[in-house]
């Protein structure tokens, strides 16, 4: 019989995050800090809309692209934070999560061949996307010394004659790492003089803790030759709402309609007019979130140091990346060891790239009652590991 699977697809390995996530399901009494999911409700008022938009039978297919009342807040919400105008009627798209933004943009804009930088760690998806699209992922490895930031000479050493697309993913996941606008200004020369394209995962971009979020597209000349992605889930605590959305000069985003177009139809309706109210009317509650993460953040930062774990201080989404390299372990062998021995459970951070190797993902998306608790048994287990090491 012949083989029913693409070797392609085979090729490509499953997201290293789920495989704690099964084990600790079947444990009883685990605590687990892996989930990159805010722990709030979607707001009241926001779930109101949602609802009102059943009740009143708004369940029919938007356009391709979405609503353009959504599409037009949108981009008053761009032109508010960033001062970037985009075209609600040809820039902008409304997807299902900001995964499938970043799916078809990858696949608007490669050819076979063509090489896609990844900075990582990062995000597990932009690799396997890239592949999918018959590209040529590049790692970038990012270092702690540097606060995972990338810097100009990484950038300039990875590029080739073949590099077409850059990926961005700031604020990072997994390690809370920021650009701030200088960081930007740093590499946005080299990006031009190489004529790259920029793939920017902003959907952290309302999650920053330093100072405000800044965009890449607002440096001169990277509007046109940037893909700018964000959504709703993480600011608007609306992941199962599934929706997202980018932006991009009309002649990518005649492509990435296309795309979606074909594969998706549409992203929900219900879940679009729930959007609207949210953008146009959420920014206190984007507020309340951030300051409770913030607090949670500060406290994760002070528990490091008082049990001695280095941790580059994370300004950006909701996550920190302990360092635990002192304990000569593996991060999946401490992983499953604090899984097994504490019931806590928390992401190696070789599930984010191969140099995430020696820390760990660790969400601040929970209860500081929950935080509590796991910083204990975290401080118990590396007593523990410290008196092995005797």
């Amino acid at each position: 019989m012949r083989n029913p699977l693409s070797e392609k697809i085979v090729s490509i390995k499953p997201s290293g995050i789920r495989k704690f996530f099964d084990i600790a399901a079947e444990m009883d009494d685990v605590i687990s800090l892996g989930v990159g999911e805010p722990d709030f409700d979607t707001p009241w008022h926001i779930r109101d809309e949602g609802i009102y938009s059943l009740e009143k039978g708004k369940t029919f297919y938007t356009s391709n692209s979405g609503l353009l009342e959504l599409r037009q807040e949108i981009c008053n919400y761009i032109k508010r934070t960033q001062n970037v105008v985009y075209d609600p009627k040809k820039e902008v798209i409304i997807t299902v999560g900001g995964s499938e933004a970043i799916d078809i943009a990858l696949r608007a804009m490669v050819d076979p061949g063509d090489e896609v930088l990844i900075p990582q760690p990062s995000y597990v998806s932009y690799e396997p996307c890239a592949i999918l699209a018959d590209a040529k992922p590049v790692i970038i490895e990012l270092k702690a010394e540097n606060e995972f930031r990338l810097t100009p000479q990484e950038l300039r050493d990875a590029i080739t004659e073949k590099t077409k697309i850059l990926v961005l993913p700031f604020p990072n996941n997994p390690t809370g790492a920021i650009m701030e606008k200088s960081d930007l200004e740093a590499i946005r020369d080299i990006i031009v003089e190489n004529d790259l394209f920029v793939l920017s995962d902003e959907i952290y971009a309302e999650l920053s803790y330093k100072e405000k979020h800044v965009s890449i597209v607002t440096l001169p000349g990277m509007r046109e030759r940037t893909v700018l992605i964000n959504g709703f889930s993480k600011a608007y605590a609306m992941t199962g709402w599934r929706l997202g959305y980018a932006c991009a000069p009309e002649v990518i985003m005649q492509q990435m309609v296309k795309i979606h177009q074909f594969a998706i139809m549409c992203a929900p309706t219900t879940s679009q007019y729930a959007a609207v109210e949210a953008i146009r009317n959420g920014d206190d509650d984007v507020a309340k979130m951030r300051d409770s993460y913030n607090q949670r953040r500060r406290f994760l930062m002070k528990a490091f140091k008082e049990m001695g774990l280095s941790c580059f201080e994370p300004y950006g989404a909701f996550y920190v990346f302990p360092c635990i390299k002192e304990f000569n372990m593996t991060s999946e062998e401490f992983a499953m060891r604090l899984l097994m021995e504490e019931k806590l459970a928390v992401v190696p951070g070789t599930a984010f790239g191969d140099c995430g190797e020696g820390f760990l993902r660790i969400s601040y998306a929970y209860s500081i009652e929950k935080l509590k608790i796991a910083m204990t048994k975290i401080g118990k287990f590396i007593d523990k590991l410290r008196e092995e090491q005797k």
